[in-house]
């Protein structure tokens, strides 16, 4: 059995379009077989505001709520390997099997702009937020960080739009 999950910004993820209810996502994680926590129901404060996690037995999704009601942003964490083959695709590139430093020079080609400050990484006009922070043991790089990014977040159009300077 296999899964796919596409970051399409600025829309959403495979199953959870941006600007959709925060328990329209809460329902949708069910259905994927994920336990449904919740966090700061209806928050939304610019510190702490309602995120709702899907758990999974292979991957966690973090769905943040920032005005408390509807899907903001989606944050994709690296699958673990088990009984599924997940794969999480931006454009037909495999964001968690293919090395963080290829992925940044195979999005270059794709953005005018790729902000890298090593252990994160910003797309802003593709809305795309990445992370190589890991809590746990995986394979490093040349550079002593990981390999392969450990998490992604995909946003509204203009979400990292800030990290650019106007000129």
């Amino acid at each position: 059995m296999s899964t796919d999950i596409g970051l399409a910004p600025p829309r959403g993820i495979t199953g959870f379009p941006l600007g959709a209810a925060a328990g329209a996502v809460e329902r949708t994680a069910a259905e994927w077989g994920c336990r449904v926590k919740v966090q700061d129901e209806s928050a939304a404060d610019p510190v702490r505001y309602m995120k709702v996690t899907a758990l999974h037995e292979q991957f966690e999704i973090v769905f943040h709520c920032e005005d408390g009601r509807t899907l903001t942003a989606a944050e994709v964490w690296i699958p673990r390997p088990g009984p599924e083959e997940i794969t999480v695709r931006f454009r037909g590139v495999d964001v968690f099997r293919t090395p963080a430093r290829r992925l940044l020079d195979h999005l270059r080609e794709m953005s005018s702009t790729v902000l890298d400050e090593t252990l994160y990484a910003y797309v802003p006009h593709l809305s795309l937020g990445f992370t190589r922070v890991a809590g746990h043991g995986v394979p490093l790089d040349s550079d002593g960080e990981p390999l392969y990014f450990q998490a992604v977040l995909t946003g509204p159009a203009g979400y990292y739009d800030f990290m650019v300077a106007e000129g």
